[in-house]
């Protein structure tokens, strides 16, 4: 199970590094490393807050676009003949292509850890 914090629409990765003996975080779904760590749940709440703050004013400072996480808009390319045979799954199954693409993908997403 992999636990995910949220953060003004930000969300993070964390886990328990044993040898140190912290919770650390790592934000997800943007290419900008940010990372955090803290020794309680709530220490890591702080750092986690104080990261994405930080990361925000120094995009502010820096004149520069912060990345947002992903809008849950996706735009895909693909062949005819997929597409064409994604539409009957959908179909065959009650479901828009919308809808049956949004659980093939939930479920391949997690799927991989």
């Amino acid at each position: 199970m992999m636990n995910v914090m949220t953060y003004k629409g930000y969300k993070a990765r964390v886990e328990f590094d044993p040898r140190d003996n912290i919770f650390v975080g790592r934000v997800l779904g943007i290419e900008d490393g940010i990372s955090f760590h803290g020794t309680t749940v709530a220490a890591l709440k702080e750092s986690f807050a104080a990261a994405i703050n930080h990361y925000l004013a120094d995009c502010k400072a820096m004149c520069r676009k912060p990345e947002k996480p992903a809008s849950g808009k996706l735009m895909l390319r693909i062949a005819p003949e997929i597409h064409t045979k994604a539409l009957v799954m959908a179909r065959a199954s009650g479901k828009s292509l919308n809808q049956w693409a949004t659980e093939v993908l939930a479920k391949a997403a997690h799927s991989t850890r």
